[in-house]
């Protein structure tokens, strides 16, 4: 049986960022993290559960553009929580000029909510959270509490 013709199932950005190699399934959240609604002014492109072309062992994955946008140091880090094999690739006129790896940091500060109601960063009080990123799971430098499942629904 031959191959199907294959085309470009979202068409390119101007300017923006590419959001690549997205856990399958996790657009949808990546979008929620960046603050994006159905209310948005930004032009997105969505694609889910697509197969990868460059890898044949890693399946299908997730796609995110949007335009005229850049992501912080923050956005990213986040990202990575949910999908650590993403890429992040900036646009301009139509041609990347960067593309990088995502990379977990060691320390993750105002990112996570903690699960603990007792914990300071929970009470009415100017604090961030503040946890570290270890083999167990997110640990809170605050209260110890550490959290090992369903790390996506604690995403601030």
């Amino acid at each position: 049986m031959e191959d199907e013709p294959r085309g470009l199932l979202i068409s390119p950005i101007k300017d923006g960022t590419v959001i690549d190699h997205i856990r399958a399934g996790a657009a949808l959240t990546v979008l929620r993290m960046l603050g994006i609604t159905s209310q948005t002014d930004e032009e997105l492109s969505i694609a889910t559960n697509v197969t990868s072309m460059t890898d044949e062992k890693e399946g299908k994955k997730d796609i995110v553009k949007v335009s005229n946008r850049e992501l912080s140091k923050e956005e990213v880090d986040r990202i990575a929580l949910i999908s650590p094999h993403a890429t992040i690739n900036i646009i301009r006129n139509y041609i990347v000029v960067e593309k990088k790896g995502v990379e977990t940091p060691k320390l993750l500060t105002g990112i996570i909510r903690c699960t603990n109601a007792g914990c300071i960063t929970n009470a009415n009080e100017p604090i961030k959270s503040v946890f570290e990123v270890t083999d167990e799971g997110l640990h809170c430098l605050y209260c110890d509490t550490v959290i090992t499942t369903d790390i996506e629904s604690h995403i601030t």
